[in-house]
C-alpha cells in the first residue's frame, strides 16, 4: 500500500468513527464507554496522519 493509498484509507476510517460518534451522541441513553473508545480510536487515525 503506497502512501497515498494509506492516508485516504485512515481519512476514510477517520470520517466513519466521526459519524458512528454522532449516531451514538444522537441516541436517547449513549454507551459513555462506546463513545470513549470511538473517540480514542479516531485520535489515534489523526495523530497517525499527522504524524506523516
Amino acid at each position: 500500500m503506497s502512501l497515498d493509498e494509506r492516508k485516504y484509507s485512515l481519512k476514510e476510517k477517520h470520517e466513519a468513527l466521526k459519524h458512528e460518534i454522532e449516531d451514538e451522541e444522537k441516541r436517547p441513553h449513549p454507551d459513555d464507554i462506546h463513545l470513549h473508545d470511538l473517540k480514542k480510536m479516531k485520535l489515534n487515525i489523526k495523530d497517525e496522519l499527522a504524524d506523516m
